[in-house]
């Protein structure tokens, strides 16, 4: 980025096509000005336009805002090596630092600005962003439930911890005093990779978690809860969740609740797609995962038309899910699904920022935070173009090498 008027640090932007994460119309050759942190001005462009100081152009390029991916597990790599992820599983915080370093930066290589982390069994994650400077020279704003809640014996333990004593969830929730940003409650098990669609039985049911829900308001906190089939869904909806986070095989009926109560949708549809694309081809757990997949591509198509609220979310650190690639591959599963690029667009800024209470981003109007990438070409690249960024602005600052 060129440098900026030194008298009011505004800096101007030519561009060829501005996405701006409403999810409406592509607006082409615009003009989008910067004062300071925030966006000051988004308009056509004119010709007297060009001779305003340090204009930068990005007339063939597309803007759109900083993207959010809502659902991480910053402690584990989505590497299909055993060994790299068992030892990851295990590791203690000095190893665990550096790997988390290593994916929040993968991240802002990618034009991820805000990621929304589901937690880890030893709440590394959480300790990273309370002590770790390195925090400070990455821009990425990073949001963690620390650890989990899970029901004692149920699947969970990788990522949480199970209320001790004679404590309910909603009385061990009361009692934490961890700074987290949100509360992360699993309510269901995995997906079977042997058997299409089966469902397991819900981890808590609804008075429990009616219950841990109120406690979570009570403490401002949103919650996110990890829910497969219809029972452990409808449960969390019912409730009062802020988030479904995966919702396999939850049905038409759970994407009606949610469309009235507002509950926001993470699908991480992607999951399957590294499962198919990481195990043997022609087995029958790599055949599952494909039909898990295609399963999931239908309800994400329902709820489009629903108008359920869904915010991108990649699972990053499930096997074959890479932080900061897998958002691309994520946007293009919603274009499967059937929703336009402005859509998915708007699963992958705005609707994420929401959820995650970011209020200034996803959004490119006056107002908003100057937080924006831009990629080479037309948007018919998109979202294959955000492989190489050309330029990256947060809060008003250059923030990839490379920037222009």
């Amino acid at each position: 980025m060129s440098p900026s008027n030194p008298t009011n640090r505004t800096t101007s932007f030519r561009v060829g096509w501005l996405i701006d994460g409403s999810g409406g119309p592509i607006q082409t050759d615009m003009l989008l000005q910067v004062v300071e942190a925030c966006i000051h001005a988004v308009r056509p462009y004119t010709p007297e336009d060009g001779r305003l100081y340090g204009l930068i152009d990005w007339s063939q390029d597309t803007v759109l805002p900083g993207l959010v991916d809502s659902h991480v597990h910053l402690f584990m790599s989505g590497t299909s090596d055993p060994d790299i992820r068992q030892k990851q599983l295990t590791a203690g915080y000095p190893q665990t630092q550096t790997v988390i370093a290593k994916h929040l930066a993968q991240h802002l290589a990618c034009g991820v600005v805000a990621v929304r982390d589901g937690g880890d069994r030893h709440a590394h994650v959480l300790r990273y962003k309370s002590q770790d400077p390195r925090l400070n020279d990455n821009p990425v704003i990073l949001q963690t439930a620390g650890k989990a809640w899970r029901q004692a014996g149920r699947y969970g333990k990788l990522i949480g911890r199970a209320p001790g004593g004679n404590d309910s969830l909603a009385d061990a929730i009361g009692r934490t005093a961890s700074r987290i940003d949100h509360v992360k409650i699993v309510n269901s098990g995995l997906n079977s990779l042997t058997v299409f669609a089966k469902e397991t039985t819900a981890q808590f049911q609804l008075p429990e978690m009616t219950q841990a829900v109120k406690a979570c308001r009570a403490k401002g906190l949103p919650v996110m809860v990890h829910a497969n089939g219809k029972l452990p869904v409808k449960i969390a909806v019912e409730a009062g969740c802020t988030s479904i986070e995966h919702g396999f095989f939850m049905g038409p009926d759970n994407l009606q609740r949610m469309a009235a109560r507002k509950t926001f949708w993470v699908p991480t549809g992607f999951t399957m797609q590294g499962y198919a694309q990481q195990l043997p081809p022609g087995t029958l757990e790599a055949d599952m995962a494909r039909r898990n997949l295609e399963d999931q591509l239908r309800q994400l198509a329902m709820a489009r038309e629903l108008g359920v609220r869904v915010a991108l979310g990649t699972d990053a650190g499930s096997l074959g899910v890479h932080h900061g690639t897998a958002v691309r591959e994520e946007l293009g599963l919603l274009m499967q699904a059937g929703y336009s690029l402005q859509e998915a667009i708007r699963c992958a800024t705005r609707n994420g920022a929401v959820l995650s209470g970011l209020s200034k981003l996803g959004k490119l109007t006056t107002g908003m935070s100057a937080t924006f990438l831009a990629v080479t070409g037309g948007p018919s690249n998109l979202p294959g173009s955000l492989a190489e960024i050309k330029g990256l602005v947060v809060n008003g600052h250059d923030t990839l090498p490379g920037t222009p």
